[in-house]
């Protein structure tokens, strides 16, 4: 045994340099990718921090280093309420899109989960928006939702509701934004889940049909649970994509009125392009960093329990 452990010990030494060599080429083919991510990602983030510890002001040629001071206007100062509230107005709209793609999708490709060429151009319809463009999809529906002549309120008008200020209003503009959102999403949602249904064996369901499961328990029992590294998929990419909501609020709303979806994103373009304070938009764009990642890593720890993988 001693000697057979001595050759095997012998030969990996002999073997080494080949094996570094081999692990270097590998090193070579990455390179470019680490470098990439060097330097459009890490340093940029990295830099983004070290601007918040400086009193930049685009209207000024030069700034210099003021300590954790925008991080009290932040917490402590004047950015406090306007930060909670753009905080609030942004899980506000995540929330509501997250519901809208994981009740949504699933409901859709439930309903849609058959063969044949007419399911499959209504599938097509349904899924087509997420192909258009944010901003021309925005300026369609801020005439739709036109308070004066958009057609949402024609149709309304037809049924003696009078005009809905959809744009102009604090109570509806953030629903507004919604509806082109569930427009867009809805469809993507329906697309992942049905993909992941086609997935599923089909003797779980002859199974539990054989045990007089009806439809209603078989989705339940079955779908749902083996769906669940769908749901947890779709979950954590929306809840990232929507909290960096930017393009449709931008151009159908700009944050109004009163702020009311005015989302941390536009706020944080809004603090270094229109105020010109760069060093309170990095420390908002950080604070928001370590927001999104504390959810995220939170989300995945806590689904690890609830999640199946067995389909």
């Amino acid at each position: 045994m001693r000697e057979r452990d001595t050759a095997v010990d012998a030969a990996r030494r002999r073997a080494s340099p080949r094996v570094r060599r081999e692990r270097f080429k590998d090193f070579l083919c990455v390179a470019p990718a680490l470098a990439f991510f060097a330097v459009f990602v890490y340093y940029p983030l990295v830099d983004l921090f070290r601007i918040g510890f400086t009193n930049w002001n685009l209207i000024r040629d030069e700034y210099k280093y003021v300590g954790f001071k925008n991080y009290k206007w932040l917490f402590k100062g004047s950015g406090l309420d306007t930060w909670l509230a753009s905080l609030k107005v942004t899980f506000s709209y995540t929330f509501w899109e997250i519901v809208i793609t994981l009740v949504g999708g699933i409901l859709l490709a439930a309903l849609f989960n058959r063969e044949g060429k007419a399911f499959a151009a209504m599938r097509s319809i349904v899924f087509m928006p997420k192909y258009i463009a944010i901003s021309t999809s925005a300026i369609v529906f801020m005439w739709i939702l036109n308070d004066q002549y958009g057609f949402l309120n024609y149709v309304l008008g037809a049924f003696g509701v009078g005009p809905v200020a959809w744009l102009n209003s604090e109570r509806t503009a953030l629903t507004s934004v919604l509806i082109l959102t569930g427009w867009r999403v809805v469809g993507y949602g329906m697309m992942i889940y049905l993909s992941a249904m086609k997935g599923i064996s089909k003797d779980y369901y002859e199974a539990a049909e054989l045990d007089g499961a009806g439809a209603l328990k078989r989705f339940r029992h079955i779908t749902l649970p083996l769906l669940s590294p769908t749901t947890l998929f779709l979950f954590v990419t929306t809840f990232i994509a929507s909290m960096k909501v930017f393009q449709s609020i931008d151009v159908m709303t700009a944050g109004g009125p009163y702020e009311s979806t005015n989302v941390m994103v536009y706020w944080i373009y809004d603090l270094a392009f229109v105020q010109f304070r760069v060093d309170r938009a990095a420390v908002v764009a950080s604070v928001f960093f370590v927001i999104l990642l504390a959810f995220t890593a939170a989300t995945m720890k806590i689904s690890n329990k609830s999640v199946h993988y067995d389909s």
